[in-house]
């Protein structure tokens, strides 16, 4: 504990940090990537984390995903994924706000998972009121069915939704409104530690992603009866290739289908627009989120599908690499964006960043919603290459003041090579906390404890719908919000619905439901949590 409270000395004379950062007591994970001299690509890129209340005892989990072992010849391709060091790891927490490991009871200990690991999604699938996992990984993916138990069975088999290849990021929707979520998996690119290689001559670097060969991404469609079907294809996912990372989901057209955009690496971003008829169009080229703000691809990484300026329309935020700007596009309505990374303050915030998991919320509860990022740089070695440039970067906190965004103290200098982000409440005090993962390092935890003003947060009960409300869209006192676990990067956050309400008390409440339903509550008393079950007829 000590460094923490010598990096809160050192920012303290910046100013008053609104996290706290930890590691809470009983989480002794640490993250396994095995770097090695050959610079396997896989090995730097993972490292997801969910939040998640897998017990339904109203206290958010904290589920972390691990890499496996790599060694300079890799004869055959062997993670060592059954030794207990290289297990992903479920802590539940406790009434003290300590955690405990049930990862071996929980039965999600790696006996089944002999691959190397990457990200997480969590969904509630089959609508039994408890969250499923599904985990991805370079090899074959695992979902996780919640027994209800405080157990899991992998039911990968049965589902069909083992994918293959290079997974990154995931997450659950239900693109076409049948009450069911459906899956969508993002692949990363053709390769195999066969077909390895290292780039950069005396630097001996990683390749960028433009040596390997792109890949598609995946779609499953989800039948109601336990299985997937791979709808790929014929929905026009798997029309295009991509070196895909993060993926998000909103309705950014306002026609009431979920709608995805994925950040690709190197290469131009896709938005794949819902048609409504079980198919998608890529338009991110027509509707402006292609490229950056000069016309030029960039390395899309960690991705937030939110309204950042309080206009009822979804943006989109993209993390990338140092010597590039994050991406901001601000959605102009009509189906079209603008990119407006300057004009928002990200110049001068991530210039010299490299950005993964990210997010867009409100940590101060006036009603605006600012940026948390993870940060770190992907070659190890960058330094000796460039040294303006860092491997190891503190996280980024910027609040937002009107759409413009500010750096604010995060709470800590320690530069780390952050990954994955998640976001929630972790002691239920109406303030979002993070959990960052750190590649080949222990995990933090940003406590948040803000002076803020007053917040409501909501829980939602589909019955036509599906069981979470994943996919509506919840308006509270002129703010917009997209219900969702995905975003971020190989990540999942709270499922539930956080609003800042700045000085106001009360709020009136309007939830647009998947099934079409439209609720509306009046004079809502502030500062409180809420369950609001879907209405069975309009």
């Amino acid at each position: 504990m000590s460094r923490w409270f010598f990096s809160g000395f050192l920012t303290a004379a910046l100013g008053v940090s609104i996290f706290s950062v930890t590691t809470p007591k009983g989480i002794d994970f640490v993250h396994q990537n095995s770097p090695t001299r050959n610079k396997y690509l896989i090995e730097t890129m993972g490292g997801g984390v969910a939040l998640l209340d897998y017990n339904n005892d109203g206290l958010l989990d904290i589920f972390l995903v691990n890499s496996g072992y790599l060694q300079p010849s890799m004869s055959s391709e062997d993670f060592r994924r059954s030794q207990p060091k290289y297990w992903n790891c479920l802590y539940r927490q406790n009434p003290d706000g300590s955690f405990t490991d049930v990862t071996k009871a929980a039965g999600l200990s790696a006996v089944a998972n002999s691959d190397y690991g990457m990200g997480v999604a969590v969904g509630d699938y089959d609508n039994d009121g408890y969250p499923d996992i599904y985990v991805t990984n370079y090899g074959k993916n695992i979902l996780y069915h919640n027994n209800g138990d405080g157990t899991f069975t992998d039911v990968t088999e049965k589902a069909g939704v083992a994918a293959g290849g290079w997974s990154v990021s995931a997450g659950f929707f239900d693109y076409d409104n049948d009450g069911r979520l459906d899956l969508f998996v993002t692949r990363y690119m053709k390769w195999d530690t066969k077909s390895n290689k290292a780039c950069g001559g005396k630097w001996n670097t990683y390749c960028p992603p433009g040596v390997f060969p792109a890949t598609t991404n995946i779609l499953y469609h989800n039948n109601g009866d336990g299985t997937f079907t791979d709808v790929s294809q014929r929905s026009g996912i798997a029309a295009v290739k991509g070196r895909s990372l993060g993926v998000g989901f909103a309705d950014y057209d306002g026609d009431g289908f979920t709608d995805i955009f994925v950040a690709n690496d190197g290469m131009r971003e896709f938005l794949f627009h819902n048609n409504g008829n079980g198919t998608f169009t890529e338009r991110a080229q027509e509707a402006g989120v292609a490229l950056d703000g000069d016309g030029t691809p960039y390395a899309g990484m960690g991705v937030d599908f939110r309204d950042y300026d309080n206009d009822g329309r979804p943006d989109i935020l993209v993390t990338n690499l140092a010597k590039q700007i994050y991406a901001l596009y601000h959605n102009d309505g009509g189906g079209s964006f603008s990119y407006r990374s300057l004009q928002a303050g990200l110049g001068t915030l991530t210039a010299g960043s490299s950005g993964w998991g990210v997010g867009l919320v409100d940590f101060n509860n006036d009603g605006w919603k600012d940026i948390f990022a993870a940060q770190g740089h992907v070659m190890d070695n960058v330094e000796s290459i460039d040294p303006a440039l860092h491997y190891k970067q503190p996280p980024l906190l910027a609040f937002n003041h009107d759409g413009r965004f500010e750096r604010a103290d995060v709470g800590t200098e320690l530069p780390v090579a952050g990954r994955g982000v998640a976001f929630g409440d972790l002691n239920n005090d109406g303030k979002i906390d993070v959990v960052m993962s750190v590649l080949g390092g222990r995990p933090e935890v940003f406590y948040n404890h803000s002076a803020g003003g007053n917040w409501l947060t909501l829980t939602l009960i589909g019955t036509r719908s599906n069981r979470d409300g994943i996919g509506a869209r919840v308006v509270v006192n002129g703010q917009m919000q997209n219900v969702t676990t995905a975003g971020s990067y190989l990540s999942a956050s709270d499922k539930r619905v956080h609003f800042g309400l700045g000085e106001a008390t009360h709020a009136d409440v309007d939830i647009y439901w998947p099934s079409g339903v439209h609720q509306s509550l009046k004079d809502v008393r502030g500062n409180q949590f809420l369950d609001v079950r879907e209405p069975k007829t309009p």
